[in-house]
């Protein structure tokens, strides 16, 4: 059988919950940081592009921590930026990343 899910020890499985677990609460960090002030989103795009971790926080769930912006306003910034309502931070592009910036300076 090809691509056949490999058997995992049980020690293996906590290691991979606990850092499943760690990684989400990294994220949710940063994104407590920005929601209170304490981080930009310039300042969280730059921290997040040397982060493996913090890179795949989706942009939508970055937008949304901004004051005044819900679903609806974050999708409509998302649209004109021309960027998808699921890509992440890793997944942007330069321009992407500029115009981003540029929105919440």
């Amino acid at each position: 059988m090809p691509n056949e899910i490999p058997k995992l020890t049980p020690e293996q499985l906590q290691a991979a919950r606990q850092a499943a677990t760690k990684a989400r609460q990294e994220r949710a960090a940063m994104k407590d940081a920005v929601r209170s002030g304490e981080l930009s989103v310039s300042q969280a795009l730059a921290k997040a592009a040397g982060n493996e971790i913090l890179s795949r926080i989706r942009v939508l769930d970055l937008v949304k921590t901004q004051p005044r912006i819900g679903d609806k306003r974050a999708l409509d910034v998302l649209h004109r930026l021309g960027i998808a309502e699921n890509r992440r931070i890793r997944g942007l592009g330069k321009h992407q990343l500029d115009a981003l910036i540029a929105e919440f300076h």
